[in-house]
């Protein structure tokens, strides 16, 4: 097969170096890619929100499967171009990624299909907003509707931390995905996340994880896109998927179809698990970052069969092989992220670090430039190892990071101490 991606970052990474890993891909594209994903793959540089430009893209490179990696291309319908256009695409058409678009949305068809979730109300107005949480209380969870790059979600501890975050929203800080905002209750338990592939009637769970949002050790200080993950996620274990599966991710789906929208791609559920039960926090509707990077480490070679399955309507017929394993990836971030950071600065040591089934960095935000890798984004590399146990995963992707030479970076030294506390 001729094998598109679309996206640029960590996930990207990790998604490429899992397909490469199967005799089935005989030319793999990734736009627009970084500088990781190019010592394995072709990069071309596209607009990949632009249906027309992905699609013909793919008519004169003979594309036989796409997979898109960021939300940003599902919620501007790049699927439902290619599959207008006769192509196999990995993703959900716009109408179902509104399960990640708008929060509201989740909400409503949560309330629908009986799903247990927080308690909400939705807002256009700041003082209205600002009402609600005096009426309320705290501690309460502020949340932009729209897509806010994994960024727009405040939990307010105080009354005055609740309004700085609806007057950001209501500001811009967000952009067009602040113009409405939802409170919610704030949920006690322990987050984790919970992946199922899905072909629009069969849902394949394939897998959990563990992310750290938090900048800081211990899980303190702002929240980021996420400074690191592990799989699996102790916390939630078989019974709680289970749970997850028949409460809250089957009947999402059941409601999805019968709206006329069925849902056909991975459905990420964030899940919040206390005493053994599971509830809803939101949905994204593509893997999660740094949570893909664990997944794929684990999943390897099967990860492209499985995907192509869900896009062809034959999950029905495919079985998971996990082996009894654990993967962890630690983020390597800009200094000064997620505030301001600095562009631009050299990253040496890249080529003494392994690169197999057990340890990888996957790339988030590179470039090369003179044949130095140099840093762009704010989160950066994804160190990546997989181990027979957590433990031993968390120290090779240690040992991984002393071999970098970067002094612009920062990195959390705790990944995985939940599990391993």
């Amino acid at each position: 097969m001729n094998i598109l991606i679309l996206g640029g970052g960590g996930r990207e990474h990790a998604l490429a170096w899992a397909v490469m890993q199967n005799p089935k891909c005989d030319k793999l594209v990734v736009a627009p890619g970084n500088a990781g994903i190019a010592q394995i793959a072709e990069c071309a540089a596209m607009d990949i929100c632009d249906g027309a430009a992905v699609v013909n893209f793919c008519d004169i490179n003979a594309v036989d499967f796409v997979i898109v990696g960021p939300e940003a291309p599902l919620a501007a319908g790049v699927a439902d171009r290619l599959r207008e256009a006769g192509f196999l695409v990995f993703g959900p058409s716009a109408a179902a990624a509104r399960l990640e678009a708008s929060k509201s949305f989740t909400k409503e068809i949560c309330d629908a299909a009986n799903a247990p979730t927080a308690a909400y109300a939705r807002f256009t107005d700041c003082s209205a907003a600002k009402a609600h949480v005096r009426d309320t209380g705290v501690p309460i969870v502020i949340k932009a509707d729209g897509l806010a790059a994994g960024k727009g979600v405040i939990v307010a501890e105080t009354p005055d931390q609740a309004e700085a975050a609806i007057d950001d929203m209501f500001s811009g800080e967000f952009g067009a995905a602040g113009t409405a905002v939802v409170i919610e209750e704030f949920m006690e338990g322990e987050e984790a996340s919970f992946f199922v592939l899905c072909d629009g009637e069969t849902a394949l769970p394939i897998g959990t994880a563990q992310d750290h949002k938090r900048i800081g050790e211990g899980d303190t200080g702002p929240n980021t896109g996420g400074m690191g993950a592990y799989s699996p996620a102790p916390v939630l274990d078989d019974a709680v998927a289970v749970a997850a599966l028949d409460r809250i991710v089957r009947p999402t789906l059941a409601e999805m179809a019968r709206r006329g929208t069925p849902y056909q791609g991975v459905l990420y559920a964030g899940l919040m698990i206390a005493n053994g039960q599971p509830r809803l926090v939101e949905y994204n509707v593509r893997f999660g970052d740094p949570e893909c990077q664990v997944l794929m480490m684990r999943l390897g070679a099967q990860a492209l069969d499985l995907m192509h399955a869900a896009a062809e309507g034959r999950l029905s017929q495919m079985r998971v092989n996990w082996a009894d394993d654990h993967a962890i990836t630690v983020v390597m971030a800009a200094q000064g992220y997620p505030g301001t950071y600095e562009k631009g600065t050299v990253i040496r040591g890249l080529d003494t670090c392994p690169e197999d089934s057990f340890n990888m960095v996957f790339h988030a935000g590179t470039s090369e430039r003179d044949g130095r890798f140099i840093a762009t984004g704010g989160r950066v590399l994804n160190v990546t190892a997989r181990q027979a146990t957590l433990e031993q995963a968390r120290d090779l992707a240690y040992a991984t990071i002393e071999q970098i030479d970067w002094p612009g970076g920062q990195y959390r030294g705790d990944i995985g101490w939940r599990a391993l506390r």
